[in-house]
């Protein structure tokens, strides 16, 4: 196969300031992946993918968009077709993403985890198949090895609170180098008026040992499971929501309205947003009470393809930018818990790119001089965690508050090969301050710059959760 040198050691380095940034102040951090999906049985198992297409294609639905859109059939994307004739189908795709950041990533993870410098289409995927799925296959290349690859320290992934938690208590036993805690995310316990939330609530009853009758027994059960998630690492709670909502209500109200619920009736959007954000100030003040990160990713548009979401599920592509409106109920949630001298350190993740400096501005409102950085514009997320996504982020950050005090990149992925996103966001990085180091906008100060640097891509996070 023919050779190529697009990504070569300066990808996305434009001038010799981004380079010495990149390779002497950001390349040599370790990544600390602080929020993430990845299944941590998997991890404990070392589970061995049989082939390129199981651990590459299978549940990326960033892939399997770019594929839909290119014409490929549902056969070959979710359906029945075999792994092989998956990853012709995408390889197909892969000259079609040209600036998508699909692009990118595809050719990264290829050369980062595979050596692979090819660029992957029609007439190479057959050759490049074959030569990743030898290297998968054999023992020493199992998910840790993958994980070890990258210069992982730590992992941190997602679970709901009625999660035994097992696998991590296998890990923190036997380890591989790499700590992997997990984060609390009991957003099934928010969402009031999700069909199935009678049945979660027999799951939370069940793993609590709380027979979840009343308002007052569901928190009981949270707060069972806070502490039962905190004695085995956790230190981080997660909430995937469309925005907050705010609407004050009293302990009468709020038991009232989750009766009405348990009795299968419906609510009207004032009762379910006056649960919620009953619910939302009771876990804030927990988080408070363990010293715990609340993070809130807001602004998703779940499932909007209800005919395909039946079908395959959540999380299978048909999610889009939402345009809700966030700043005044986010802002009161906040202020609630700062008068009660309750708000912990908080990050908050803006889907839509025209809530930037909203959110930007926002963190700026509640930190209180004790702890540096203590509220976060979150990293690029879902849709924008690409070049211009980023450095949207990072401008909207830097005109607003302080881009020094920021935690860095994460990857939110559910597969085990996309830790070159850390690369990805750290070359980015490097490039918009070695643009503004040569045109004179920022000093000529290696020491200085690549200082903020390595804090953005190690030290700030290393510094900001207990874990």
């Amino acid at each position: 196969m023919s050779r190529t040198t697009f990504i070569d050691d300066n990808f996305l380095l434009h001038n010799r300031w981004a380079e010495e940034l990149y390779h002497s102040y950001a390349a040599p951090m370790p990544i600390i992946d602080y929020h993430c999906h990845l299944s941590p049985k998997k991890i404990a198992q070392n589970h061995n993918f049989r082939n390129l297409t199981e651990a590459w294609i299978s549940g990326d639905h960033y892939k399997w968009r770019a594929m839909r859109t290119s014409g490929i059939s549902e056969e070959c994307i979710t359906g029945g077709a075999t792994d092989k004739e998956k990853f012709l189908a995408w390889a197909k795709t892969v000259p079609s993403t040209l600036r998508n950041p699909l692009y990118h990533w595809t050719h990264l993870e290829l050369k980062r985890y595979f050596d692979i410098g090819d660029l992957l289409n029609e007439k190479t995927a057959l050759e490049i198949y074959e030569k990743a799925t030898s290297e998968l296959m054999t023992h020493s290349y199992g998910c840790q090895q993958l994980i070890k690859r990258m210069n992982v320290e730590r992992i941190c992934t997602t679970e709901d609170p009625t999660d035994s938690l097992e696998y991590h208590k296998e890990l923190k036993l036997h380890g591989f180098g790499v700590k992997v805690s997990t984060s609390f995310r009991p957003d099934r316990a928010i969402l009031i008026s999700k069909s199935d939330y009678g049945h979660y609530l027999d799951l939370l009853g069940q793993v609590s040992g709380v027979e979840i009758l009343t308002y007052r027994d569901l928190k009981e059960a949270l707060a069972s499971r806070i502490s039962y998630f905190h004695e085995n690492g956790c230190r981080l709670s997660d909430h995937g929501l469309n925005y907050v909502p705010y609407m004050e209500s009293t302990n009468a109200e709020v038991e009232a309205i989750f009766k009405k619920r348990k009795k299968g009736q419906s609510l009207t959007k004032k009762q379910k947003e006056k649960f919620q954000t009953a619910l939302l100030v009771f876990l804030g003040k927990q988080y408070h009470a363990k010293g715990w990160v609340q993070q809130f990713h807001l602004g998703a548009l779940r499932n909007t393809n209800t005919r395909m979401a039946r079908y395959l599920g959540p999380d299978t592509g048909w999610d889009s930018i939402g345009d809700f409106q966030q700043a005044s109920t986010l802002a009161k949630y906040l202020d609630t818990l700062d008068k009660q001298e309750k708000l912990t350190k908080t990050i908050l993740y803006n889907l839509n790119p025209a809530d930037n400096e909203v959110m930007a501005s926002m963190i700026g409102n509640f930190n209180d001089g004790k702890i540096k950085g203590k509220f976060q514009f979150g990293s690029a997320w879902w849709f924008l965690d690409q070049k211009e996504g980023i450095i949207k982020q990072l401008n909207a950050l830097s005109s607003m508050g302080l881009l020094s005090c920021f935690i860095g990149m994460l990857t939110d992925s559910r597969s085990f090969l996309s830790y070159p996103r850390h690369e990805y966001f750290r070359r980015v990085l490097c490039n918009l301050l070695g643009g503004e180091m040569q045109c004179g906008e920022l000093p000529n100060d290696m020491e200085l710059v690549g200082g903020m640097v390595s804090d953005i891509c190690y030290n700030n996070a290393n510094r900001y959760f207990d874990f």
